[in-house]
């Protein structure tokens, strides 16, 4: 097996960037549509247009429905291909960015990925995570091509939500874990390759940047402050977990995470919630040693992460649900299959209930 790595084209990040966005996309074409829920167009929207204008780059805006499903991809390419784009922004959360790849992917345009929050590693990502209507995870979609911009603005990702913020760091954990099991098992990665060193190194780093500012970055932005922590998280939310998780590889903690968006009762969890007790969930699955199972469990606290079910939503949860999570979570395609040994429902279902109780211990 091949080892192969891959990333966007360019990376953009620093305060009061979005104004520059013009500069960077005229390059890639001579109109464009700005992709954006209603809130992100009332942030961002007359900044980006502005910018783009400026460079003679031609935009239009369209509203994001708020589910990345087959039946938004498809709206909204229709309204891309009448305003005759040749560049599609998406900009907002990760689902918005992930509709924006999509619409990228069937018009054979150019794609700016402009994240307005730091919640999720999608906006350097060349693949989607398809959700139902009803916000249940359907599918990944891979592409060929990764966003030829990705452009953080972290003063609007400072004055964004906290708990998206949160998310990010919950979603960026993981990546370490997962790389660095894919990398003991000689899984494949994203693009069906081997990890290099470079994307296993990068996948540490994040934990690392995490470890040393996730706390104090929080607490900047709970004050709409841009520090150097804050710097620092939101590349490794974005740039670092982006990288480490499509070239170092995923294992249990996104396909738990998959698994758990099948009960109704996490749908108002966000991604990062769901996947910081997939998180949770492959420590007591690999065996980790209890004062490291611990620690990890402390430091979410501290962050403000979710380290039980009933934290995204499952009270009392019955065998029937999480065998249903487990089963899901074990499904043929998934990536808790890179773990370097065989995994079955029953210990995933038993790792998930492990890690629940010790969340309540120490949590």
């Amino acid at each position: 097996m091949s080892l192969i790595f891959e990333s966007p084209s360019d990376y953009v990040q620093g305060r009061g960037v979005a104004e520059e966005i013009g500069t960077h996309a005229g390059q890639l074409g001579e109109r464009a549509v700005l992709l954006a829920d209603d809130v992100v167009l009332d942030i961002v929207g007359e900044t980006v247009t502005e910018s783009l204008e400026a460079a003679e780059v031609g935009a239009e805006t369209v509203e994001f429905g708020g589910e990345a499903s087959k039946t938004e991809i498809e709206r909204v390419t229709d309204a891309a291909e009448e305003a005759g784009a040749d560049i599609v922004v998406g900009a907002g959360g990760g689902k918005a960015l992930d509709t924006a790849k999509a619409v990228r992917e069937n018009l054979d345009i150019a794609m700016v990925s402009m994240p307005t929050v730091a919640s999720t590693d999608a906006p350097t990502s060349s693949l989607s995570v398809i959700y139902t209507e009803h916000g249940e995870f359907e599918e990944y979609q891979f592409y060929s091509n990764h966003p030829e911009l990705v452009l953080v603005d972290t003063a609007v990702v400072a004055d964004g939500p906290t708990r998206l913020f949160r998310s990010g760091v919950a979603d960026a954990l993981a990546t370490w874990f997962e790389a660095d099991a894919t990398y003991r098992s000689h899984g494949q990665n994203i693009f069906g390759g081997e990890s290099t060193r470079a994307a296993h190194a990068l996948a540490e780093l994040c934990y690392d940047t995490l470890r040393d500012h996730a706390v104090s970055s929080v607490r900047a932005v709970e004050n709409g402050a841009v520090t150097e922590s804050v710097e620092a998280v939101t590349e490794a939310n974005t740039l670092l977990s982006g990288l480490g998780f499509e070239s170092g590889g995923l294992a249990a903690a996104h396909s738990i995470h998959n698994g758990l968006t099948q009960l109704e009762e996490t749908h108002d969890a966000t991604h990062g919630e769901k996947v910081n007790i997939g998180t949770l969930s492959q420590l007591v699955l690999e065996g980790r040693d209890d004062a490291f199972v611990r620690e990890i469990i402390e430091f979410s606290v501290d962050v403000g992460l979710p380290v039980t079910l009933s934290d995204i939503g499952v009270e009392n949860p019955t065998r029937d649900q999480l065998d249903e999570v487990a089963n899901a979570a074990c499904d043929d395609d998934e990536t808790i299959h890179n773990e370097p040994f065989p995994v079955e429902p029953a210990m995933v279902r038993d790792a998930i209930l492990t890690a629940n109780d010790l969340g309540e211990r120490y949590g």
